[in-house]
C-alpha cells in the first residue's frame, strides 16, 4: 500500500440517503489507488429514516476503524442536522460540507419533536470550526438528470475538497463501475457538479 497521510472522513446523513452507498464507492476507490482504507458504519433506524453514520480513515498508519472525537478532517452531512449530531468528532481545523435541504423526522409532523433551522445548525457549526460549506445537493442532482442522484453530489463534493488522497479519474472509474448506461452519465454528472461547488467556494470568499 502506498504511505499517505492520515485523512478522516465522516459521512452522515438519514436512511435512503445513500451514506452507505457513498463509503462503498469510497472504500473502493481508495483500494484501486492502493490506499489503506479502513471504516466503520452505524445504521440505527436506517429503514425509518434514523441516523446513518458512516466513518472512513484513508492513509497510512491507521489501526482503528473509528474517528477519535475531535480528529475529524472532512464531516459531509448529507442531511443538515445530522451534522449536529457527529460535531464531537469536529476541530477548529475540520471541514464540513452541508447540504441544505433536510429530511424532518415524521414526528416533527405530528407536532411531536422540533427541528431546528438552518441558521442555528450553522451557528452551533460555526462555534466549532469556520470552514463550513452549504450546498443543496438536490437542485443540483435534478440538474444532473436524477434526485437519486443527490448523494453522488455529495461525493462530489468531498472530493472538491482537494484534500482527498484518491485521484478524481479513479473515483469517476468506480463510478463507471458501478452504474451503467444513462445513469452512470447522470451520476458522473452529479459527482462533478458537487465537485465543480465546492471548488467555487474554496477559490472565493472565505469558506462560511
Amino acid at each position: 500500500m502506498a504511505k499517505t497521510k492520515e485523512l478522516n472522513v465522516i459521512i452522515c446523513g438519514v436512511g435512503g440517503q445513500g451514506v452507505v452507498l457513498m463509503s462503498e464507492l469510497l472504500g473502493n476507490a481508495a483500494v484501486r489507488d492502493d490506499i489503506e482504507v479502513k471504516g466503520s458504519e452505524v445504521l440505527g433506524m436506517a429503514q425509518r429514516g434514523g441516523s446513518v453514520f458512516s466513518n472512513i480513515r484513508l492513509g497510512s498508519g491507521v489501526y482503528a476503524p473509528l474517528t477519535p472525537e475531535g480528529k475529524c478532517d472532512v464531516l459531509v452531512a448529507v442531511e443538515p442536522s445530522e451534522a449536529l449530531r457527529n460535531v464531537h468528532f469536529l476541530a477548529k481545523s475540520s471541514l464540513v460540507v452541508l447540504n441544505s435541504r433536510d429530511v424532518k423526522p415524521f414526528t416533527v409532523f405530528l407536532g411531536k419533536s422540533g427541528y431546528p433551522s438552518l441558521e442555528e445548525i450553522l451557528d452551533k457549526l460555526h462555534r466549532v470550526t469556520d470552514r463550513v460549506i452549504t450546498l443543496d445537493a438536490t437542485q443540483l442532482a435534478q440538474e444532473a438528470g436524477s434526485v437519486q442522484s443527490a448523494n453522488v453530489v455529495m461525493l462530489g463534493t468531498l472530493y472538491g475538497t482537494g484534500l482527498m488522497p484518491i485521484t478524481v479519474e479513479t473515483a469517476k472509474a468506480v463510478l463507471q463501475g458501478r452504474f451503467k448506461g444513462k445513469v452512470g452519465e447522470i451520476n458522473i454528472r452529479a459527482f462533478d457538479l458537487g465537485y465543480e461547488e465546492v471548488q467555487k467556494a474554496l477559490k472565493g470568499a472565505p469558506v462560511k
